[in-house]
Formats: structure tokens, C-alpha cells, sequence
């Protein structure tokens, strides 16, 4: 059987979330697969992203990565999201992502990817939860195959033991409050492992 594609699909405006998929991008590698790591468009204006340092930095540590594609979906068996909680919901940069879509929908090539979330807050009960299940509703409509982390290894305890997806507090600093790159990288096995037995089992 041939290696499983992984497409990483962020959108990060301090920073944090493309973080997170850098993490997924080294597990699911480790994992012996082949990753492509990509960034939703940015819909706010530049005037706005001018005004804030953070967000500036974070266009500009990731102006050279690919902006995802439908071609990009269609290309992966699994599809690992990471984006920021807005108030309770994902990104508007996100769902703009997903809702133009709706050709590879319309033609079933989104049935069967398996998917996987990771979000981030200011707040522990921020909305990171919502977030995730936000995404996972989206995802249900496609007839994609959602592999949560659940409680299937130690290391998401560390993480704040969220069922649903690594999620992480980002505190006034801008720097993570728990550590999460363990739970990350069991996130992105564990989804690699579930898209390895669906493949296989459609061959």
C-alpha cells in the first residue's frame, strides 16, 4: 500500500496555530507519511494586519507557504485543521475555505477523508471545545471520517485532556501555557493510523 497524504490546513494570526501544524507536520513524517503543510487565505485587510505587530510577523513567517487548494484535498486521505477560536467558532478565513468547497463535495471526493482538529484560546473555556465541534459539523456533511484524539494516550492529560483535539491556551504573552507538542504529534499518528486502515480497507 502506498504511503498516506496528509494535508495540514492552518490559518494562524499570532502565530500559535501554524505552530501547531508544524508539530502535526514532524508526527505525521514520523509516522512515515507524505505531508504538505498549507495556510487558508487571509481575508483581513492590510491596513488592519499593518496595525498589529504579531499578526504582521506571522504573514511574514509564513508568506512562503502554499495557500490550500481544492486540489489539495482531493490529494489527501487525511486532512488535519488547525485554527484560532472566534468566539466559539472557527476563523471566518476558515469556514470561507470550507464552504468553497462545495465542488469536490457535489462529485463525492470528500467522502471518507479522515480529519482531525487542533484550535487555540486566550481562555482555557475560551470556546476551544465549540471550535472543534464547529469544524466536525462541516465535516459530517462532507461524509469525512473524524478521528479525535479521545483519551487514547497519557500525553493528552499534559495538554489539558481535551477528547475532541489538542487545543492550547495562548496567554497575554502570546506564548503557549500548556505543553501540547506531545499530544500534537500523537494527534496526527493517531489520524494517520485511522486513514491507513480506511485505505486499505477501500482497496
Amino acid at each position: 500500500m502506498e504511503n498516506v497524504k496528509v494535508a495540514v490546513v492552518f490559518y494562524s494570526m499570532g502565530g500559535t496555530n501554524y505552530q501547531l501544524a508544524k508539530w502535526a507536520e514532524e508526527g505525521a513524517k514520523e509516522a512515515g507519511t507524505e505531508v504538505r503543510v498549507l495556510k487558508v487565505e487571509e481575508l483581513a485587510p492590510d491596513s488592519v494586519i499593518e496595525g498589529n505587530e504579531a499578526w504582521k510577523a506571522t504573514v511574514n513567517a509564513t508568506k512562503d507557504v502554499p495557500v490550500a487548494t481544492s486540489d489539495d484535498l482531493e490529494w489527501a486521505d487525511a486532512i488535519i485543521f488547525s485554527v484560532p477560536t472566534r468566539f466559539g467558532n472557527m476563523p471566518a478565513q476558515m469556514k470561507q475555505f470550507l464552504d468553497t468547497q462545495g465542488g469536490l463535495w457535489a462529485t463525492g471526493k470528500t467522502v471518507n477523508k479522515v480529519v482531525s482538529a487542533m484550535t487555540s484560546a486566550q481562555n482555557p473555556h475560551g470556546g476551544q471545545e465549540a471550535t472543534l465541534l464547529s469544524l466536525y459539523t462541516s465535516m459530517m456533511h462532507w461524509g469525512a471520517i473524524i478521528a479525535t484524539p479521545g483519551y487514547t494516550d497519557p500525553v493528552l492529560f499534559a495538554a489539558g485532556g481535551n477528547p475532541y483535539g489538542t487545543s492550547v491556551t495562548v496567554g497575554q504573552d502570546g506564548k503557549m501555557v500548556e505543553d501540547v507538542q506531545g499530544a500534537v504529534k500523537h494527534q496526527a499518528k493517531r489520524t494517520v493510523t485511522v486513514a491507513e486502515w480506511v485505505k486499505k480497507g477501500n482497496q
